[in-house]
């Protein structure tokens, strides 16, 4: 962040609605209790997509691995965050000895058994399962390892032609994406069973975007329309990061996007405006304080 000798006549309001979601919250508070009476744990992929909080959670004997490493662990201790994971990860877990502590989001948890269950029913008549999310994304790798793998991932509308729409179909979102994206996949279906000649009663959308997440949109757009600039606090690998920001830039656009304080730019502001700082589920709102710190010393 540049210094300059002139203070900036600003305001600067820390979004009360921001910071880790639930899981997140709970996922963190059961690794810091078991760090603190041990001086390692292995995390099975970052615990939360923020390098900041990643770094402090490090400095207390957190260690990031990946699944090659899992599958050469021994005798020791994994915690599971709360994208969740595949069956195959705690076979692999039981295999090699390793106790588990299991931090998955409930919310994730009970949309994997919601997918198990679709796809008994839809597995006899040869239908499909859709996954609208990302590919490769923690959470979705979870959902479609419920199922072998057997489900279509949704990315993008185009995702969708590769579908056959004369045989049932069933829908579930992975929890961190933007409601309105949600509602266009779903009408692209509708107008793609009706174009095949298929039934729309075979069709099955689910809602299976957290409510913590899905409310913070209309939030957020509300929040930033309220102020003159935003800075969006997030990790560049946060997928529910990248969908905020850009629900914040919708409506502001003086929105920028930040991971440390350091990358505070003083030209983005002038003399009186009113900024705002809000950020992803994967935010810990001490960085959002420690940001608005540093941006009251402009």
């Amino acid at each position: 962040m540049e210094k300059s000798e002139e203070k900036l006549n600003i305001t600067v309001d820390v979004d009360s609605k921001s910071g880790f979601c639930y899981g997140v919250v709970k996922a963190i508070r059961q690794a810091e209790n078991y760090l603190e009476k041990s001086d390692r744990l292995y995390s099975l992929g970052a615990i939360v997509h923020n390098n900041t909080e990643l770094s402090r959670l490090g400095e207390k004997g957190m260690e990031v691995i990946d699944h090659n490493r899992l599958g050469n662990l021994k005798d020791s201790v994994v915690f599971i965050r709360a994208h969740g994971e595949p069956p195959s990860t705690y076979d692999t877990a039981k295999g090699n000895n390793l106790r588990i502590i299991d931090c998955t989001c409930p919310v994730v948890l009970k949309l994997q058994q919601r997918i198990k269950e679709s796809h008994k029913l839809l597995s006899h008549k040869g239908g499909t399962i859709l996954i609208f999310g990302n590919r490769g994304h923690a959470e979705v790798n979870g959902l479609i390892g419920q199922v072998d793998g057997d489900a279509v991932i949704i990315e993008k509308i185009k995702d969708l032609d590769q579908v056959d729409y004369t045989k049932p179909v069933a829908i579930f979102s992975q929890t961190t994406k933007d409601p309105s994206e949600y509602a266009e996949v779903i009408a692209g279906i509708k107008e793609r069973i009706s174009a095949a000649g298929g039934n729309l009663n075979d069709f099955k959308s689910n809602n299976t975007i957290c409510r913590q997440v899905s409310s913070r949109h209309p939030h957020l757009k509300q929040f930033s329309a309220s102020h003159s600039v935003i800075l969006f606090v997030s990790g560049r690998e946060s997928s529910n990061g990248k969908v905020l920001f850009e629900t914040c830039e919708s409506v502001n656009k003086r929105c920028f996007k930040i991971e440390r304080a350091d990358e505070i730019k003083r030209e983005w502001f002038e003399h009186g405006d009113n900024v705002g700082i809000c950020g992803a589920t994967s935010t810990p709102m001490w960085l959002l304080e420690e940001i608005a710190a540093a941006l009251r010393e402009l």
